[in-house]
């Protein structure tokens, strides 16, 4: 029962940050218009710039890491687990908003604040990516259930970085210049979330909790 409620109270939380999350990404670059958000300003200020295509790229990024964002923690739930047609639904959405956010987010990171080392941190994320989602994929599709789980899981801890991100990099803006404060945000995002699922992950093989998911189907 201790574990149940631990897993009903994270997954509540996660999903209070993602509400906040949306939020933010509402008011900051749809309600108040996303020329108006300070790193757009700033990209704005090179003239090779081109804001009408970058919002092509950029709106469908957002959309489609929120819905990934969305899926992932009801995924863990009891009624996702009893229902393998749902589960299985949902986790190609899940893929396919990924697949789709791997494509335009190379065009985002050739304009990303703080230039060159900033690109080159964005594209490393994109193959963690493209990576942890592909092998969940594919393992899936092999009925390996517990090397799909844990490779979804990993590519949950990237897709997290969507937060993460946002969150690390406001104090390193402020005692580092952008080129140095981005990438180094990028990465520390990416580790921090890795380890996280990864302490989790052995932690839940000491304590086993939940109901199983039948192998006889692929979940995605």
């Amino acid at each position: 029962m201790q574990i149940e409620t631990k897993r009903k109270l994270t997954i509540g939380v996660l999903y209070f940050t993602i509400a906040l999350f949306a939020l933010y990404i509402f008011v900051m670059f749809i309600l108040n218009g996303v020329e108006w958000a300070p790193m757009v300003k700033g990209k704005m200020e090179n003239p090779d710039f081109s804001l009408a295509t970058w919002k092509c790229f950029f709106y469908p990024h957002i959309l489609f890491g929120t819905v990934a964002l969305a899926i992932g923690p009801f995924q863990l739930t009891k009624i996702s687990q009893r229902k393998p047609k749902l589960h299985k639904m949902l986790g190609k959405i899940y893929a396919i908003a990924i697949f789709i956010n791997i494509l335009v987010v190379p065009y985002i990171a050739l304009s990303a604040t703080g230039g060159r080392s900033s690109t080159i941190a964005f594209l490393v994320l994109n193959a963690f990516w493209l990576w942890t989602t592909s092998m969940g994929v594919i393992k899936a599709t092999q009925r390996k259930i517990s090397a799909h789980k844990a490779w979804i899981l990993r590519s949950y801890a990237i897709t997290w970085v969507f937060v993460t991100f946002r969150l690390v990099v406001i104090p390193f803006s402020l005692l580092l210049d952008s080129s140095v404060a981005f990438p180094f945000a990028v990465y520390l995002s990416i580790a921090m979330n890795l380890l996280f699922v990864e302490w989790k992950r052995k932690k839940s093989k000491k304590h086993p909790s939940g109901p199983k998911i039948s192998p006889s189907k692929p979940v995605m």
